[in-house]
């Protein structure tokens, strides 16, 4: 536990910093944080590395979807144009949009975040750095691969959202490139989630209490909390597909009992949050700008907090929003078109506040406002017409026509791309310690504003004259050959706006002078950065008592500097930074955090290879690899996570001292496996909902006289596998009583009876002859049992890393995060076989 004195004094924190020392301390930390040289430069884990990595490949993604929307364009700028053909018409619209949604709306949110959200916290780095490596690595290697598909001819053909029987029955690997592709990337998203979730959790500076947090850090974990919940669906969904793809398991087969609308659901439930995963990190940005620009905090933080809270809620009860012509029930129609209506409100509460501030502030129109400015107006516009299409009557008139094109651009160009430029001009001072052109910017907004409207406004007349999205051409005797030349010629003024975006962000300004500490006034914690960048984060970390702390504690940035706040030194050598309570952010213990390595690229290769071999069905090599990226994880784990540190208490500064290692709840690690439980439960749910929803929408689930899954080895399966969950809590417990042997043949037992309860899942559907391919019954079983056996592997070895570090020293019983951590994932994991157990053992009896 925590000892000495918080929160600290006056006196205290006016305690001079003798010079020398300050000099010494400052010389160690810059060893420490010291960016790796040369080549080595790639294995950086900074925050501050990944996150500009990051968001300039996202960045680079979104200028190659860009083009792939200019080349529509001119396909359709005149009447039975032949510039491209049908299908490589369609693999554009497919990429433009998966490359849109997938490689640029959502990972530049993370990407931001990992850059932006430690500053914002006044910590050090993010908690798992080698976790944010892992994931850029994981999505620059599937975003290549999904991408380079376009160039040899094989890209996705059937839309970004991949309908069935279209895309399960499309010819090529088009559509296993989509699948396992963005599966891979969907998983660096989530571990991105994690990390910025866990950051705002528990690596906020000591005295920031949840309702001292800047707006952006209320963003980061109503967003992180949506991915959460939104992005597993789809990774099941990708699943089912999947096995439909390469084993002919027929869920989505109405002629062996599957039923296409399962995916629909699936998707959307991922892909309407999706909407508002990408709107709010946008309005966390406008947050953030719009009280500097009126040099006064923001007016109602609990009403937008709330209301960003109530939006992220809303949004996964509007999914059917886009399923209102598949012929489901009125009342259905009714509930989900009042939802749709609805989450209007919490979005205007926010809006509604930024313009207060606004009114009551003294505002200066700095570079950034003009582009959140343009960002109201053209989401407002967006926002209107959502409206309209969330009455179903209506949307049934304008479905899969160019009117939703319009809505949708006006939404996500108003919502996401305008704040995004605006946010790139105001942290820019901070990412890169220089300005960019306000010339440029201006040029850069005028255009890109009205080369959009041009483009779009004129969509919203064509879909009403009945224009189909998603057609290559069209007869030039109907009307629509003037607005396709009109939104033809608006799209290449927008690449031109965009281009000069480009340009100012990445030209030379090797001979522009550094800017100043605070170039915009703001009170935020972002702007006490160094300048130049001196690769620490934060000299130390501060004591916070307000929302705006530059404004409100004046000398904190004198204190600061002088290492007068927490952890000012890094006599061990170590990275590290402080860890405090979820609610109230008192002082908890002292992190010690990775530094480069190597491993996080590897990991991540060998993980893309175990998902992009089995496109070509290749699966020899795709087992390889996923063998190769377990062994690389664990070898990572093993030398850089749960260290017995060299002593238990460190001299944090103030006066306290606080632990080096810390297990359960209070540490990091345990909230890591917490939420990426929460994720992967989601996703098992979503299996189950498959279940009930064949129940519900087949006559012949489970078919009559069906053989079912054999009760006996279902039931012998759940005492085995509660068994292996008994010991692994159990063994936790008498290990930290001192009982090493006890606690090694528990761990011992605990995998064995782990993998004897998978086996007996497989036996129950084995043995009575249940044929996947046959029926949507049969291999709905057996995905159950599949995704059930895939985790027991993984707790499985997960007991076996307990055990080793057990007999090699790394887990003792004051040291034991990794136990809690593998008991954690039991937990769930055991919840998970008892249901399986029980829906392929018991239910069909019941149905």
């Amino acid at each position: 536990m925590p000892q000495g004195i918080y929160p600290p004094t006056e006196e205290m924190l006016n305690e001079p910093v003798d010079p020398e020392l300050r000099e010494a301390q400052a010389a160690r930390l810059r060893a420490v944080w010291a960016e790796p040289p040369g080549w080595r430069y790639w294995s950086a884990v900074n925050n501050s590395e990944v996150g500009a990595w990051y968001s300039l490949t996202a960045f680079a993604f979104m200028l190659a979807a860009g083009v792939l929307a200019l080349l529509m364009r001119v396909q359709l700028s005149v009447p039975e144009n032949d510039f491209l053909s049908a299908d490589r018409f369609n693999q554009f619209f497919t990429m433009h949009g998966s490359a849109m949604m997938f490689l640029f709306a959502v990972p530049m949110f993370e990407a931001i975040s990992i850059l932006l959200l430690p500053a914002f916290l006044g910590a050090r780095d993010m908690p798992f750095p080698r976790l944010s490596a892992y994931g850029y690595w994981s999505f620059l290697i599937g975003g290549i691969f999904v991408l380079s598909s376009i160039l040899f001819g094989v890209a996705p053909n059937s839309g970004w959202f991949m309908y069935p029987p279209l895309a399960t029955e499309a010819e090529g690997p088009g559509s296993d490139i989509w699948l396992l592709g963005l599966s891979f990337i969907e998983v660096a998203s989530i571990a991105a989630a994690v990390e910025l979730i866990v950051g705002v959790i528990k690596c906020r500076p000591p005295g920031m209490r949840i309702n001292l947090m800047p707006l952006y850090a209320w963003y980061v974990l109503v967003v992180g909390g949506m991915i959460l919940f939104a992005f597993p669906p789809l990774i099941a969904g990708d699943f089912l597909f999947e096995m439909q793809r390469s084993f002919d398991w027929p869920f989505f087969d109405p002629e062996r009992g599957g039923d296409p609308m399962l995916w629909q659901h699936l998707f959307w439930i991922f892909g309407h949050p999706e909407v508002y995963i990408i709107f709010l990190p946008s309005i966390a940005i406008a947050a953030m700008v719009i009280p500097t620009a009126a040099r006064r905090p923001i007016v109602g933080y609990s009403w937008i907090v709330l209301s960003a809270v109530g939006t992220g809620f809303l949004s996964f009860g509007l999914w059917v929003h886009h399923m209102f012509t598949t012929g489901l029930p009125s009342m259905s129609l009714g509930f989900f078109s009042a939802a749709s209506e609805a989450v209007v409100i919490p979005t205007g509460v926010q809006l509604f506040a930024f313009v207060a501030t606004l009114l009551v502030g003294r505002v200066r129109m700095i570079q950034p406002m003009l582009w959140i400015a343009g960002a109201v107006a053209i989401f407002t516009a967006g926002g209107l017409t959502g409206i309209m299409v969330a009455l179903a009557p209506f949307d049934w008139q304008v479905h899969d026509t160019y009117f939703i094109v319009a809505h949708l651009h006006y939404t996500l160009f108003g919502g996401m791309v305008f704040p995004i430029i605006g946010g790139v001009y105001y942290f820019y001072p901070f990412f890169a310690k220089k300005k960019m052109s306000d010339r440029l910017g201006k040029v850069s907004f005028w255009l890109t504003f009205t080369g959009f409207n041009i483009c779009f406004m004129p969509m919203h007349l064509t879909g009403l004259q009945g224009m189909p999205r998603r057609v290559f051409t069209y007869p030039g005797d109907i009307g629509w050959d003037w607005l396709n030349m009109i939104s033809t010629l608006g799209a290449f003024v927008t690449a031109a706006g965009i281009l000069v975006f480009a340009w100012d962000l990445l030209r030379s300004k090797k001979d522009q002078p550094f800017t100043e500490r605070n170039p915009w006034g703001g009170g935020t914690l972002e702007w006490a950065h160094d300048v130049p960048d001196l690769g620490w984060g934060a000299r130390s970390v501060p004591y916070i008592t307000s929302r705006y702390p530059l404004w409100d504690q004046p000398k904190l940035l004198e204190r600061m500097d002088a290492g007068r706040f927490y952890i000012p030194d890094a006599p061990e050598g170590l990275r590290e930074t402080v860890v405090t309570s979820a609610v109230d952010a008192v002082p908890q213990h002292v992190a010690r955090i990775t530094g480069p390595a190597w491993c996080t690229l590897w990991a991540a290769a060998f993980t893309g290879g175990a998902f992009i071999f089995p496109t070509f069905h290749m699966y020899p090599p795709a087992i390889l690899c996923g063998v190769l990226a377990i062994a690389t994880v664990i070898w990572w784990l093993w030398t850089s996570t749960a260290q017995v540190p060299e002593a238990p208490m460190k001299d944090a500064g103030l006066g306290l001292r606080l632990p080096t290692y810390v297990s359960g709840p209070r540490a990091p690690g345990w909230w890591g496996v917490f939420i990426t439980m929460l994720g992967d439960a989601t996703a098992y749910a979503s299996l189950i909902f498959g279940v009930f929803f064949y129940w519900t929408a087949r006559p012949d689930f489970p078919p009559d006289n069906a053989t079912h899954a054999d009760p006996a080895f279902a039931a012998l399966a759940a005492a085995l596998l509660g068994g292996s969950w008994a010991m692994t809590r159990i063994a936790r417990g008498v290990n930290r009583q001192g009982d090493r042997r006890t606690a090694r043949v528990l761990l011992g037992l605990a995998p064995v009876a782990a993998l004897a309860g998978g086996a007996a899942l497989v036996l129950a559907v084995w043995w009575p002859g249940l044929s996947p391919a046959t029926h949507v019954y049969p291999a709905t079983m057996w995905a159950i049992v599949v995704w059930t056996c895939a985790h027991i592997g993984v707790g499985a070895i997960m007991q076996l890393y307990c055990l080793a570090g057990s007999i090699f020293g790394k887990l003792t019983p004051r040291y034991d995060a990794d136990l809690w951590n593998t008991t954690l994932f039991w937990h769930f994991l055991g919840v998970t076989c008892l249901i399986s157990a029980a829906v392929i053992g018991l239910l069909p009896r019941v149905l």
